[in-house]
């Protein structure tokens, strides 16, 4: 079973400094249909004018997940990245893939690192399935090669492949498509899968989604992805 969600289905909130598309039920935009899908919880599309930003607030047992598009998101938290001396420097690029699991809580702000120009990103909250953990932080880069032609996992829950470690049954995949490319991805019996289409068009097990389209797989087998055109996609395999 497949079922198309469109762009224009989301919710949508415009803030002046923020502009924000909600996948599933989030603040001000509530959608009983839209609570989630397994384990995933949020997927906001974000663009965060110059200048501006999410000033210091909380958040608890969530894995959090940024995924930049255009621009630079910076970020500071209580556990001391995006400080002098931090672990990490706080600031996320394209490429980059940032997980904050907030465990038993943490407070943290993101900001446009730029002056001038606007910062365009992915916001992903997924359930953990364990709660009470450590707080914890851990930022990649994923190379558009390697995500060129094929799904590349950039989150598991075993770090496989080099991928960022989240506590949560998820597994998440980035690529880019165009043209003759295409790539396949089996799905275990009983789990559940989530395509988001970053840009682009795309064809999903035969379903034609265009920028902003998502896709809710549920008792299949397979997913191939095809006849991309400037395609960029996020595949998340979900436990249900």
């Amino acid at each position: 079973m497949q079922e198309l969600i469109k762009s224009s289905d989301r919710g949508f909130a415009d803030h002046g400094w923020l502009k924000s598309f909600h996948s599933f039920s989030f603040a001000d935009y509530h959608d009983p249909r839209r609570m989630g899908f397994g384990a995933l919880r949020v997927i906001n599309e974000d663009r965060i004018a110059a200048g501006t930003g999410f000033g210091t607030h909380g958040h608890r047992d969530m894995e959090i997940i940024s995924y930049v598009l255009d621009g630079e998101l910076a970020h500071k938290d209580s556990m001391g990245n995006g400080t002098a001396g931090g672990a990490h420097a706080g600031v996320i690029r394209p490429g980059d893939v940032q997980r904050m699991s907030a465990g038993t809580g943490v407070m943290h702000s993101e900001f446009n690192h730029s002056k001038t120009a606007p910062t365009h990103f992915l916001q992903i909250w997924i359930m953990p399935d364990q709660r009470g953990i450590a707080p914890g932080y851990e930022q990649k880069h994923f190379a558009a090669a390697d995500k060129r032609g094929r799904l590349r996992l950039v989150a598991s829950p075993d770090g496989a492949d080099d991928s960022v470690t989240i506590h949560a049954n998820a597994r998440l995949y980035a690529g880019l498509f165009d043209g003759g490319e295409s790539a396949e991805l089996a799905l275990q019996p009983g789990r559940l899968a989530y395509v988001h289409l970053v840009k682009g068009a795309l064809t999903v097990n035969g379903q034609r989604l265009a920028g902003g389209d998502a896709v809710q797989l549920k008792g299949e087998s397979a997913m191939k992805l095809e006849a991309g055109e400037g395609a960029e996609v996020l595949v998340f395999d979900l436990a249900p």
